[in-house]
């Protein structure tokens, strides 16, 4: 059984196809965003605290994990949420400038559902790349309905 850093177990007959890891620190994947993103990363780990999050796509369903972390080691929050694909109407990715207004780029993968709307920061992925992910990601929703 394959292991997965979001330690989700899939059931039987169904396949990974992405799994995400969401960046929960920095506000765009632009390389200064990140250094700050990481200092904060630091900080809070110097504290104890961590935060994780996750959105996983099977050919069955999308799955969507965080865990918050504190003290090190207290499992202070896990959220993990089934979203069936026939539940969801859209998938896009949003680009927005974010230093200066246009210099550095930051691109959003998200998706809405009947009962809710998630958006992922991607990290250190451009334009073709999160284009690839959103096309994938659309192929899979509308092949499992």
């Amino acid at each position: 059984m394959a292991s997965f850093k979001s330690g989700i177990i899939l059931s039987e007959g169904e396949e990974l196809v992405v799994e995400l890891e969401a960046e929960l620190w920095a506000s765009s994947s632009n390389i200064i965003a990140r250094f700050f993103g990481a200092i904060q990363r630091i900080f809070a780990l110097l504290l104890g605290n961590r935060r994780k999050g996750y959105v996983i796509l099977t050919t069955k369903r999308v799955i969507e994990v965080r865990q918050d972390i504190a003290c090190w080691c207290i499992n202070k929050s896990k959220g993990v949420k089934y979203v069936l694909p026939s539940s969801v109407k859209e998938v896009g990715y949003i680009k927005t400038g974010t230093f200066c207004g246009c210099c550095c780029q930051a691109y959003r993968l998200y998706y809405e559902a009947f009962t809710q709307r998630t958006s992922i920061l991607l990290k250190g992925m451009n334009e073709a790349e999160t284009v690839n992910l959103v096309n994938i990601f659309y192929k899979t929703i509308q092949a499992a309905q």
